[in-house]
Order: C-alpha cells, then structure tokens, then sequence
C-alpha cells in the first residue's frame, strides 16, 4: 500500500508541483488550503506524514500542528518562509518533527520524507521495560505506567536509540546524524528541545530525569538497568 501524505499550504502553485514530485516517487498525496481543511482531513483520514506550512488562512500552521498533536503522532514536516531560528524553534516546540524554509529543494524534502518514513516502517521485534516504562519497538509505542505516550516520530527515534543502548552517551551531534538521517545544518538545540519534551511526557520530574540523562558538557544517555523481550 502506497504510503499517504497531505500537503496543508494556501499556494496553489507550490502544491501542484510538489503534489507532482510525490506521485513520481510513489507516493499518494492528498491536499488542503486552509488550516481549516486540512484539520478536517486529518480527522476524517489516515496519513503517513502532513507537510504543514506556517503561514496558513484560517487556522495558522503552529495553532494546526498543536492541534494535530493532541489527537495523533503522525510526522509532521513544517514549511516556514521565515528564516529565523525563533520560527523553527517553536514549530518543535508545537510537535512538528521537522522544518525546512522556502524556497526549499524538492529532492532535499522528498529525502527528509523518506527518512522519516523509513524510520517509522522499521521494527525490530522487541520491547524494552525499565522501571514504569515499556518501549514496544515494532509497534513504536511507549507505555509509563499502563498509559500510552504520545510522541512523535522523532521523539520515539531518539528514546529507542538511547534505551537500546544503555549507558553510551551520544553527542547532540551524533543524535542529529543518526536521528535526522541527513546533513543537517540547523543549530544543534534542536536535540534539547526533542529531549525535553520526550522528558516531559515520561518522567515524574523532568528537572530530575530517571530515564534520558545528561551528561554534562557530552550529551545524553539510557539511565538505568532494562529487560529486553
């Protein structure tokens, strides 16, 4: 089955043409052009990713990926024709999992799509428990006292690469590299602000962390002992 995406973005002429790139690469695309739209779309289908512009009539992109988030984990992928770093700063902060400014190249974003979805396809057949929390890696879910976490693709990328190698500290750059699958040119904070919201959702005291740790001046690791199955 092809994998769906949805591009939510009020220029016609940018959506034909990206619409066009997609399908040559397999993909079935939907689309919207209000914010409007494309919430009721989400509601009333399944996608694979949403492509989700800021600046959007109605409904504005960051009010949308918030919106988004509340009821789903779908990838989402945020166009901005702002260049400045407090703009993408906040589409992470709202849930969106990535970013790229207009004018972007097509081939660039087909290739972040594609990584994301690679990512979300793969499973290795396992789960990892330790102390409240339950990682099931070929479902992507996370579980913290019987109650299912919502995260996101990249936030559930980066909990599974910490918890399936306990102990060893990664980089912020190395996060970045393994986690975004591409050559990355944004500022490194993008990983803090992934860290923090992973924390916020499965720690009793994220200022206390029990499970993503910091190691001060390195990077960040898997605390404590885990049950593989």
């Amino acid at each position: 089955m092809k994998e769906k995406i949805l591009i939510i973005d009020d220029e016609e002429l940018l959506v034909k043409g990206l619409s066009h790139s997609l399908k040559k690469e397999g993909f079935e695309v939907d689309s919207a052009f209000d914010g409007e739209e494309g919430l009721e779309k989400i509601k009333a289908n399944p996608y694979s990713l949403v492509i989700l512009d800021l600046m959007l009539p109605k409904i504005d992109g960051m009010t949308l990926c918030k919106k988004i988030r509340e009821k789903s984990s779908v990838p989402i992928i945020m166009l901005t024709a702002k260049g400045d770093d407090v703009d993408k700063i906040l589409g992470l902060e709202y849930g969106a999992d990535d970013y790229l400014t207009k004018p972007f190249n097509t081939k660039e974003l087909i290739a972040r799509i594609k990584a994301v979805l690679r990512r979300t396809g793969k499973g290795l057949g396992n789960e990892i428990e330790c102390k409240d929390l339950k990682i099931i890696l070929n479902n992507r879910k996370v579980i913290h006292r019987g109650k299912n976490i919502e995260l996101t693709a990249k936030e559930f990328d980066i909990i599974a690469l910490l918890a399936t190698h306990p102990g060893k500290i990664y980089t912020r750059e190395n996060l970045l590299d393994l986690i975004w699958g591409y050559e990355y040119y944004g500022d490194v904070r993008t990983v803090d602000v992934h860290v923090r919201r992973i924390r916020e959702k499965i720690e009793d005291n994220p200022s206390d962390p029990k499970y993503i740790m910091t190691k001060w001046g390195v990077g960040y690791y898997f605390g404590g002992t885990r049950d593989v199955y």
